[in-house]
C-alpha cells in the first residue's frame, strides 16, 4: 500500500518539479496542464487554494500534486456562487509513470489526515465529469458520493469526514 508525504511547493525548483510532472494521454479531458493549476490559485485566491507537491512516503519520489481549497469563508462563499467549499479538491494529478500504484488514494488519505486541523472541515467535496477515462470512479471508490448537483458543467460529489475513522 502506498504512502505519501505532503510537501509545501516554496521554492523555484520545487515549482520546477511539479511543472514537470505529466498527464497520461487522454487525461487532458478532465485535467489542465500544470501551470494552469498554478494560474488558476492565483487568478480564484478568494477561493483560498492550498497546494502540495506529493512525496512517496518511503522513498521521497515526487509522484503529484494536490491542491484544495482550504477553508473557503462562509461570506465568501454565500457571495460567490462560483466557489464550492469550504473544502474542496480542486486538483489531483499522480505523474502518469506513477499512477496505478496507489498513491491517489494516499494523496486523498493526506489531505483527510490534514483537515481535522482546520475549523469546519465535516466535508471534502470535489467535482468532475462522467464518461471515458474520469477520474469519478476512482472518486466513488474512494467514498466520495454524488450529490446530484452540478457545478461547471461536472458532477459535484463529497466525501463526509465527520463519520470517516481516524488513525490511531
Amino acid at each position: 500500500m502506498a504512502t505519501v508525504e505532503l510537501h509545501d511547493i516554496v521554492t523555484d525548483a520545487d515549482r520546477d518539479a511539479v511543472l514537470a510532472l505529466q498527464r497520461k494521454p487522454g487525461q487532458e479531458r478532465h485535467l489542465g496542464s500544470m501551470i494552469s493549476h498554478f494560474e488558476d490559485a492565483l487568478e480564484d485566491a478568494h477561493a483560498c487554494p492550498r497546494y502540495w507537491s506529493v512525496h512517496d512516503g518511503e522513498d521521497g519520489t515526487l509522484v503529484g500534486f494536490v491542491m484544495i481549497s482550504d477553508g473557503i469563508p462562509a461570506e465568501t462563499l454565500a457571495a460567490d456562487d462560483d466557489i464550492v467549499g469550504p473544502y474542496f479538491l480542486w486538483r489531483l494529478l499522480i505523474d502518469a509513470s506513477h499512477q496505478g500504484h496507489g498513491y491517489g488514494a494516499a494523496t486523498i488519505d493526506a489531505v483527510v489526515r490534514y483537515l481535522p486541523t482546520r475549523p469546519g472541515a465535516d466535508a471534502l467535496l470535489t467535482s468532475c465529469k462522467a464518461g471515458p477515462g474520469s477520474p469519478q470512479p476512482f472518486y466513488l471508490r474512494y467514498g466520495f458520493v454524488l450529490t446530484g448537483e452540478v457545478k461547471w458543467g461536472e458532477d459535484l460529489l463529497r466525501l463526509d469526514l465527520a463519520h470517516r475513522p481516524t488513525e490511531a
